[in-house]
């Protein structure tokens, strides 16, 4: 995989002119460093499988090797979210500085910020979601879903605007409180318990929660995607326009380390499980590691193409109503 290398004055011609001032004041090159003077980024995930580069890196970083800090002389802070609406909140408040995220959420910041909103530097992965079942809900078909109850990982996530517009395909009428199936946005770690007692009748989640919900509470899956980006590497617009430079060699070093994990399977499978164990308490099953990864593809590109349907998929289901032109979304993403 080759990455797209821009100057810093290249990629200051992609951001819009009004970047700086995007939810307040924009933080200068020396608004966060080390006591030596190196730059302090914080940098966000999620606890998923989709989130694989960021799994290895920061297991990297606990064992006191930091993948970024040894490529382009930062330090990482790291920060755990549960799905993208959240870290797109953290960017609008100046929170974090780059994260992996879902792409839904970052269409819906796109538009609700006139396009300022943030940037997309590269692809981390495809596919990695599922649509999963529970035998006793009597789902054998698209049309037993009416008035069944079907978990979400939060309202507006990548999976939860896939579901509803999955949905409203097979002829549903949903609204985000109800219609002829009751979509319930709920975070990962509860979707397990709430499937096994019956309280949701489905789940279209991201890995390794699929996996999860199929060998420990014998869910089935009735749909999977391999197609969809799943994961996008992102930066705060701001951050990005003081840090030109920084975010190109953030970028080339995130190809980098998925062309490692690509090359090294074991080694990263180990460091996957290890950070999963950290960040949720148990370390995921060799089953379901296996299960979740086989889904997760890995890539760091992404097309204007898959982007102009999820936004269809959106104003389908009413999160989106108008968006700008994606191509400054996407125009300093590696290639």
């Amino acid at each position: 995989m080759n990455s797209t290398r821009l100057s810093r004055r290249q990629f200051l011609r992609l951001l819009p002119p009004a970047a700086a001032g995007v939810g307040g004041v924009s933080c200068s090159p020396a608004a966060r460093v080390t006591a030596d003077g190196r730059p302090i980024v914080r940098f966000g995930h999620f606890p998923n499988v989709t989130h694989v580069q960021a799994l290895v890196a920061h297991q990297w970083w606990r064992q006191g090797e930091c993948w970024f800090k040894q490529r382009c002389g930062v330090e990482i802070e790291w920060f755990i979210y549960n799905a993208g609406p959240s870290v797109m909140e953290a960017f609008f408040t100046r929170a974090l500085d780059l994260s992996y995220s879902g792409p839904s959420p970052v269409l819906n910041a796109y538009a609700k910020s006139a396009g300022a909103e943030p940037r997309i530097l590269a692809g981390a992965a495809s596919g990695g979601s599922a649509l999963v079942v529970r035998p006793a809900s009597g789902i054998t078909q698209a049309s037993d879903f009416r008035g069944k109850r079907v978990g979400t990982p939060q309202l507006g996530n990548t999976q939860d605007v896939q579901l509803r517009a999955w949905l409203k395909d097979q002829g549903f009428t949903i609204s985000q409180t109800g219609g002829d199936v009751l979509v319930i946005p709920t975070s990962n770690a509860d979707q397990l318990g709430l499937f096994a007692k019956g309280s949701l009748d489905a789940v279209w989640t991201a890995e390794p929660w699929a996996t999860r919900l199929v060998l420990e509470s014998a869910g089935r899956v009735f749909l999977e995607d391999r197609d969809t980006p799943v994961t996008l590497l992102v930066g705060r617009t701001a951050w990005l326009t003081a840090h030109a430079e920084l975010a190109t060699a953030i970028t080339a070093a995130h190809v980098e380390l998925t062309q490692w994990i690509t090359e090294h399977p074991e080694e990263a499978r180990k460091m996957i499980k290890a950070e999963l164990k950290t960040l949720t308490t148990s370390a995921p099953s060799d089953a379901v590691l296996d299960g979740a990864l086989a889904r997760t593809v890995l890539t760091t590109k992404v097309s204007l193409d898959s982007l102009q349907k999820m936004v269809a998929s959106a104003q389908k289901v009413g999160f989106l109503k108008s968006i700008p032109p994606l191509e400054p979304l996407l125009a300093g993403a590696a290639g």
